[in-house]
């Protein structure tokens, strides 16, 4: 069986897969197009994000059998039309579950503590303790957007604090030992922290809106680690101008590009932020995030770790070996 792989991945992705007697092939550079001429030739595929696996392209795939995405979601795949036609599709979501639970923890105990103000405020020669007085988590109520493994990864981190997590998921049945599942109303009505571990789907872009924002019974913070356009970058900051929104820790942001490798889409002009190595033209919202000081941005890094590197990658392995060896 051969397998293209479209984009680099830890060595034993490709090593094992080769002990395992399966021909690998690299192309981390052709275009879309390019790739899509040659792929009848393959059996499966590895890809990251690099680009959309459409309809065209897998018409083009007359004898794939397997789509390997080294990663969480499957947003940038046609899944309803790859599984019509009989490919398998393998994800690994288990091989960054953890990281994005240890990220999102840190993100929300930053900004209860005002570690990055104070950081940049002491690396100015500022020493202002009551201006940096936080607040602590004991005592508080974190739901969670999404029960799956990103949720109940977070939920796992959350033991050690003596605090209610509450869980809002459209599958029935998903709470556990470290999560009550309730409603969205009852969620809305008594979280002081909202955290997002949603896939990308019709269900969850924008869904944090101002409507969905202003439901919420308390003012709160939020968190998000899933996917940027699960949030209305604008109704974010009018509740962060408010006070609806105490804070909030951003992973991800509406403006990525679906390859999550650049934050804006270069051939647009109002999105372009380098220019002859001058930030320029950017969203007014995004300026509003950038010079806040209760915002933590981070570049979609949250399950981005040494460890999940490898664990990734082993992932994709041993379910390509279970399904095919």
């Amino acid at each position: 069986m051969k397998i293209l792989h479209l984009d680099s991945n830890h060595p034993l992705l490709l090593n094992q897969l080769n002990d395992l007697g399966f021909t690998n092939h690299e192309d981390y550079t052709s275009s879309k197009i390019e790739i899509e001429a040659k792929i009848a030739d393959y059996e499966g595929i590895i890809i990251r994000s690099r680009f959309t696996v459409d309809k065209q392209f897998l018409d083009a795939a007359i004898n794939l059998k397997f789509i390997g995405r080294v990663g969480a979601g499957l947003e940038n795949i046609d899944c309803h039309y790859a599984e019509e036609k009989g490919i398998e599709l393998i994800s690994a979501p288990e091989g960054n579950r953890n990281a994005v639970g240890e990220h999102a923890l840190g993100m929300l105990l930053s900004l209860f503590n005002k570690l990055n103000k104070a950081d940049k405020e002491v690396r100015q020669g500022k020493w202002l303790r009551e201006a940096n007085r936080g607040i602590e988590l004991d005592g508080k109520t974190v739901g969670l957007i999404g029960y799956g493994n990103m949720g109940k990864a977070f939920a796992k981190k959350l033991r050690g604090f003596d605090i209610e997590v509450l869980c809002y998921d459209i599958k029935a049945g998903v709470g556990d030992e470290n999560c009550r599942q309730v409603t969205l109303e009852e969620l809305q009505e008594k979280a002081d922290v909202l955290s997002l571990h949603t896939p990308q789907t019709p269900l969850t872009t924008n869904m944090i809106n101002s409507n969905f924002i202003n439901a919420f019974k308390k003012p709160f913070w939020l968190i998000n680690t899933a996917r940027g356009k699960s949030v209305i970058t604008e109704d974010l900051v009018d509740a962060l101008e408010s006070g609806k929104i105490l804070g909030s820790g951003l992973d991800v942001l509406e403006y990525e590009k679906s390859s999550f490798e650049n934050l804006f889409k270069m051939d647009e002009p109002k999105f372009r932020w380098m220019r002859k190595g001058k930030k320029t033209n950017l969203p007014d919202a995004f300026q509003y995030l950038i010079n806040a000081d209760n915002v933590l941005l981070t570049p979609h890094v949250a399950g981005w770790t040494v460890e999940s590197h490898i664990k990734l990658a082993q992932t994709i392995v041993d379910k390509i070996k279970a399904k095919f060896c």
